[in-house]
């Protein structure tokens, strides 16, 4: 006697790679992103001349300020986000 294997396949799992998460990118994110790109990379140009004063005051201030700051600065655009 042949015995057939009936196997039952699983519906396929459809992800959302786009889901909204109520987080809007908008200009004053892009520009204080920007603004911190720049000082931090004015910082090290002055690290690289010498400058043991400005050079922290401008690192400290673009990595523990301008960049937290665009990440949390929400747009005045309202969405249906939570």
């Amino acid at each position: 006697m042949a015995r057939t294997v009936t196997t039952k396949s699983k519906p396929a799992r459809k992800t959302q790679w786009g889901s909204d998460l109520g987080f809007t990118w908008g200009l004053p994110n892009r520009v204080l992103l920007g603004a911190g790109v720049a000082v931090i990379v004015w910082g090290y140009v002055a690290l690289s001349k010498g400058s043991i004063t400005l050079a922290p005051i401008l690192l400290v201030s673009g990595y523990c300020v301008l960049i937290p700051a665009s990440l949390l600065i929400r747009s005045g655009e309202t969405t249906s986000g939570e």
